[in-house]
């Protein structure tokens, strides 16, 4: 059983490769042969000199910090007051029937239209984009968590109780590890906008960083520096997914994934 999933696991990661490939030769051929206009979407031989010469220019290394450095901050503070958030919603009710509904709202806002906001009280600095990847952040985790929370089976809260636990120890050992598939889901969801937010805070005032030199390749119309931002940037969110896989694994041991598919595996 073991070895068939590993063998199903292999043909998958083989499908895909060639499927990304066949993708990128159709790109290619279609490019040189005048197919359609490569000034809008560049191509791949093209991108990858390019980032060739940004690696070499000693650019990519700078960019590729700052980025970063607003997205993981960002996710940091945005999970961590996410999960504190729902706790104490968790435990005080009204508190949750009274902001719960206020935080719907705001995250409402599209926050591409309150970035320009958040630059003028926070400045052109890190601040500005750490507290925008924060709060989209904050979002997704704070959901999901407290929906966890809210749906927690009250009956395992009861026999810890009766076992003598105190109130710290059953969040630590029981409603924590019960409420953390969906936890890690809203950050799984929130490394995607800990990024966007980074982004668009460059995309609004910045002097570096992807977004910001996205922004300026494409005032210069150098749509291969665009592609090749872009490219890192899936590179980035790809590693950080496969390091939450990683987490998942070890954090999850004890859960079994499941199908709708009725075949025995």
């Amino acid at each position: 059983m073991g070895r068939r999933s590993k063998n199903e696991k292999v043909y998958i990661m083989i499908t895909r490769t060639i499927i990304i490939l066949i993708f990128l030769l159709v790109w290619e051929f279609c490019a040189r042969s005048k197919i359609y206009n490569p000034f809008f979407t560049s191509y791949p031989s093209e991108i990858l000199n390019d980032l060739v010469e940004f690696y070499r220019s000693g650019d990519l290394g700078k960019h590729t910090a700052i980025t970063l450095t607003e997205a993981l901050l960002g996710l940091f503070y945005g999970t961590v007051l996410g999960v504190v958030t729902a706790i104490i919603f968790g435990y005080f009710s009204a508190l949750g029937k009274l902001f719960t509904p206020i935080i719907f709202a705001i995250s409402g806002i599209p926050q591409l239209t309150l970035a320009p906001v958040y630059v003028l009280w926070f400045g052109l600095g890190l601040t500005s984009k750490i507290f925008l990847a924060g709060l989209m952040v904050f979002f997704n985790v704070f959901f999901s968590s407290y929906n966890a929370i809210k749906n927690f089976d009250k009956k395992l809260i009861e026999s810890a109780n009766l076992l003598g636990a105190s109130n710290v120890r059953i969040l630590r050992t029981v409603v924590v590890p019960a409420c953390m598939p969906w936890i890690l889901s809203g950050i799984r969801a929130g490394v995607g906008s800990a990024l966007v937010g980074a982004i668009i805070g460059e995309y609004i005032g910045a002097s570096g960083g992807f977004g910001w030199m996205i922004v300026y390749s494409n005032s210069y119309f150098n749509i291969k520096r665009v592609m090749a931002c872009i490219l890192i940037l899936l590179l980035v969110g790809i590693v950080l997914n496969k390091i939450l896989d990683f987490a998942e694994s070890k954090m999850l041991i004890w859960r079994t994934e499941t199908t709708l598919s009725m075949k025995q595996k």
